[in-house]
C-alpha cells in the first residue's frame, strides 16, 4: 500500500508539473506513457500466440499523437480530424506489417494490430487535443482529477459498504456501492471544479462528473475483461503496487474523448 501511494503521488507530481510549465513537455511524459502502455498490451497479446508487431506499433503511436497535436493547433475540429485519419493510417501500416510479417495467424495478428491502435492510441489522442488550447491544463485537470475521485470514492465506499458485486466474472471487486461513492465522488468534483477553474456552471460539471464516472468504471471493466481473456492479472509490473502503465490508464483511456466532447461544448476554446 505505502508503495503505491507513494507511485501515485509521483505521478501526479509529473503530471502537475508538466502540465503547468511547458506544454510539450506534459506531451512528452503522455507520448512516452501510451507507448509503454501499447507495449505491454502487445507483449500480452502476443504471450497468446498472436504475433503483434511490437516495434511498428510503439512508433506509429508516437507518431499518431504527435501529429494529433500538431494538428490541433487551430482548432479543436481541425485536432479531432487528424488524430481520426492519423489512427486510420496507423491502423492500416500496421495490417500491412504484420500480414506480410513471419507467423501462423495473420489473422489474429491483424486483428490484435487494429485493436491496439485502436483501444489505446486513438483513445489517448483525445487527451493530447484536451492540453492545446490556452487553458488545456485546467482541462486536463478536470479529466484526470474526475477519474481520480472516481477510483477513490467507488474504493472507499466499498471496502467499507461493498456487498452486490457489479460483475463478479470480470471484477469481483467491483460493487454496486462501490460505483454509488464514485458517483457522487464525480458529481462533486466537476460540480465545484467547473464554476472554480473553466469558468463555466455548476450543473454543467455535474453532468461532466456523472459521464465521466460511467466512461470510467466501463474503462476499468474493459480492461479487466481483456486481462481474463488473457489470463493475466497485470499488464505489466513496471509500477510497484498498481502493475502496468496499461493498468493505471485504463479508466482515464474511455474517459478521455467523453471529456473532450463535453468540454468542448460546455466550455469554448479561449481566443
Amino acid at each position: 500500500m505505502q508503495a503505491a501511494i507513494t507511485i501515485g503521488v509521483l505521478l501526479g507530481a509529473v503530471v502537475v508539473v508538466s502540465l503547468f510549465t511547458v506544454k510539450w513537455l506534459f506531451v512528452a511524459v503522455a507520448i512516452i506513457t501510451i507507448m509503454t502502455a501499447v507495449f505491454e498490451l502487445a507483449r500480452a497479446i502476443g504471450a497468446t500466440g498472436a504475433t503483434v508487431p511490437r516495434f511498428p506499433i510503439v512508433v506509429g503511436a508516437a507518431a499518431v499523437l504527435i501529429a494529433t497535436y500538431a494538428g490541433g493547433t487551430k482548432t479543436s475540429a481541425d485536432g479531432a480530424e487528424t488524430l481520426v485519419v492519423a489512427t486510420m493510417l496507423f491502423a492500416v501500416a500496421a495490417v500491412i506489417w504484420a500480414a506480410v510479417a513471419d507467423g501462423t495467424d495473420r489473422l489474429a495478428s491483424v486483428a490484435s494490430s487494429v485493436f491496439v491502435s485502436c483501444y489505446v492510441v486513438f483513445l489517448a489522442g483525445f487527451a493530447i487535443l484536451l492540453v492545446i488550447p490556452d487553458d488545456g491544463p485546467r482541462r486536463v485537470v478536470a479529466l484526470v482529477a474526475t477519474v481520480v475521485c472516481s477510483d477513490t470514492g467507488g474504493y472507499a465506499v466499498g471496502v467499507f459498504l461493498g456487498k452486490h458485486p457489479m460483475a463478479p466474472t470480470v471484477s469481483p471487486k467491483k460493487s454496486w456501492e462501490g460505483f454509488a461513492g464514485s458517483v457522487s465522488a464525480c458529481a462533486l468534483c466537476g460540480g465545484l471544479l467547473f464554476p472554480l477553474t473553466l469558468r463555466a456552471t455548476w450543473w454543467q460539471g455535474v453532468i461532466f462528473g456523472l459521464a465521466i464516472v460511467v466512461a470510467a468504471t466501463v474503462g476499468d471493466l474493459s480492461e479487466s475483461l481483456v486481462k481474463r481473456d488473457l489470463g493475466i492479472k497485470d499488464m505489466g509490473n513496471l509500477l510497484p503496487g498498481h502493475g502496468g502503465v496499461m493498468d493505471r490508464i485504463d479508466s482515464l483511456l474511455l474517459a478521455a474523448p467523453v471529456a473532450w466532447a463535453l468540454l468542448t461544448a460546455f466550455v469554448p476554446w479561449p481566443h
